[in-house]
């Protein structure tokens, strides 16, 4: 099923998922951008402005330090030798100024000489004490980064000397930096702009442009039609987990709980099934019937691209089996009712041909003899089978066996009367169980007919709070090491059969259906002996 936007009913065009995170991931990559230059801008500023202190620092001290200084310091005009000397300092080295003054702050010194004999602008008491002192300050060429050493004449304060770099300085130096960084961000913006409109234009294609509703409403409607298909559907994937289960399947696997993500093989199946479910891709099933605890379900699987997992499709099976079943007996009983009509046929040419020829004492002697078989045969079951279903059901498989060369007897202790059965053991589960028992014990028995007389036994009666139905025949027995396997799906005896191995496994799944058992006994030597016990009543939990 495919589904376009336009398939979803909506007021407005709302906005695509692509479209939505195309704007979300273009924020996200300016923030990012904007906060990464933010960060580089303040920590270059930082480094800026400490290597002018630094710079400041080291020319104050080497002028505080020379030796000319000092001694101009102690002259009656110190300006005389110091200004020439400071002028040069601060071109040499690319400080902004170079201010010497006396301990009271009456400038010796300055870049403009109309301050010279003014008063400092800016703090010396740390320096009058012998201290290195630095500061941001606005003095006569503005905000500036300075610096103030004490020039010293043993310990003595003589003078001061002051080296600053003033803050539009700094920042004319930071001014390239800064757009470079600037051309830098605005690159990284586009690029990650252009990334992720490529990334989302290829979003916008698999999304069909369809928006988060409409992707939701979409979800919503899959997972409705998934679920509410009357066929069971099972999606594994690559490694055998389930993806998902909808409601069919959980019915016909008797599943139940949170599946999502369960390996196949820890969900209790049988094995047949888990390996027809977990098969390889290359080699998918097709109509493959299965037995669970319940149910007959037919099994189709298809591989989902190259490796990437298997869709199951399941079909319930068993009410078809079951009249699959009842089919065959019927058209079993058919064949035995033409085979006595031809047998009934023979019989009354012998009767005709007896009377032609004038021995009617002899005709009717034979006629009786025959009837007087059949009537027997007739009334040992019916009297023994009260159950309307399985009296006809062995009555017709006695035919069966005898048209078949087998000798179908029930034995003297089998007995059930007419409404002893719980209506919740129908005449179908009954007619499942004992016609697939007969069949294989009579096509077992004819398969050792070399060695021994075919014969099958049945036996059929209540014991205790149990229904009882027991199949012995003259075959080859079943060897005690394959007990367990007799009643797997596939299991057979037959050298060439064209069936499917499925008889003794509906026994199996009928009577655990009902609450009852199969059991095998026997012995190559005795032939095989199969029981079934079915509870007259069932359980009531609360």
């Amino acid at each position: 099923m495919d589904a376009r936007p336009s398939d979803f009913p909506r007021r407005r065009r709302a906005r695509s998922l692509a479209g939505q995170l195309f704007v979300v991931q273009v924020v996200i990559v300016a923030a990012v951008v904007a906060g990464g230059a933010v960060l580089a801008y303040l920590f270059t500023a930082g480094r800026a402005e400490d290597a002018a202190l630094r710079q400041v620092t080291a020319v104050a001290r080497s002028v505080a330090d020379a030796p000319s200084v000092r001694e101009a310091a102690l002259t009656p005009a110190p300006s005389a030798v110091l200004q020439p000397y400071a002028e040069r300092v601060r071109q040499d080295t690319g400080v902004d100024f170079v201010t010497v003054m006396a301990p009271d702050g009456i400038r010796w010194t300055h870049r403009d000489p109309e301050q010279i004999g003014k008063r400092f602008l800016g703090h010396t008491e740390q320096a009058l004490a012998g201290q290195v002192f630095s500061e941001t300050y606005t003095g006569t060429l503005g905000p500036s980064v300075r610096v103030v050493v004490p020039v010293q004449d043993g310990t003595r304060v003589v003078g001061l000397v002051s080296a600053g770099i003033t803050v539009q300085s700094i920042s004319a130096q930071l001014r390239g930096p800064l757009m470079a960084l600037g051309a830098v961000a605005a690159a990284a913006v586009l690029l990650g702009g252009l990334a992720t409109y490529l990334a989302n234009a290829r979003l916008r294609r698999h999304t069909h442009g369809m928006g988060a509703a409409e992707l939701s409403h979409l979800y919503d409607y899959h997972q409705a039609t998934l679920h509410s298909v009357r066929e069971g559907l099972v999606l594994l994937d690559r490694h055998g987990r389930v993806v998902l289960c909808n409601d069919a399947a959980r019915e016909l696997l008797g599943l139940t709980g949170l599946l999502d993500g369960v390996a196949v093989r820890s969900l209790g199946l049988p094995p047949s099934l888990v390996r027809a479910l977990t098969g390889s891709g290359s080699d998918p099933v097709r109509d493959e019937v299965h037995l669970t605890e319940e149910r007959v379900v037919v099994v189709n699987t298809s591989a989902v691209g190259p490796g990437l997992g298997t869709v199951v499709t399941l079909r319930d099976h068993t009410e078809l089996q079951s009249l699959s079943g009842e089919l065959d007996s019927v058209r079993g009983f058919a064949e035995a009712l033409g085979a006595q009509a031809h047998e009934a046929a023979n019989r009354l040419h012998a009767v005709v041909s007896l009377i032609e020829l004038g021995r009617h004492r002899e005709a009717v002697e034979f006629a009786t003899a025959e009837l007087e078989l059949a009537q027997q045969l007739t009334d040992r079951v019916v009297a023994a089978v009260g159950e309307p279903v399985l009296a006809a059901l062995l009555l017709g498989k006695t035919a069966q066996a005898f048209e078949r060369g087998v000798d179908l007897t029930l034995t003297e202790d089998s007995r059930i009367d007419d409404g002893v059965l719980p209506p919740g053991l129908t005449p179908r589960d009954l007619v499942t169980v004992l016609g697939n028992l007969v069949d294989n014990a009579v096509d077992a028995a004819i398969e050792n007919a070399a060695a021994r007389a075919p014969e099958v036994t049945v036996t059929a009666r209540v014991d205790g709070p149990e229904l009882l139905l027991r199949v012995a025949d003259s075959g080859p027995g079943i060897d005690p090491a394959a007990a367990g396997e007799v009643f797997d799906r596939g299991w057979t005896t037959k050298a060439s059969s064209g069936g499917r191995g499925l008889g003794l496994a509906l026994v199996r799944q009928t009577a655990r259906r009902n609450g009852g058992t199969v059991t095998v006994g026997g012995s190559p030597a005795d032939g095989a002996v199969l029981t079934v016990r079915l509870p007259l009543q069932r359980e009531v939990t609360a």
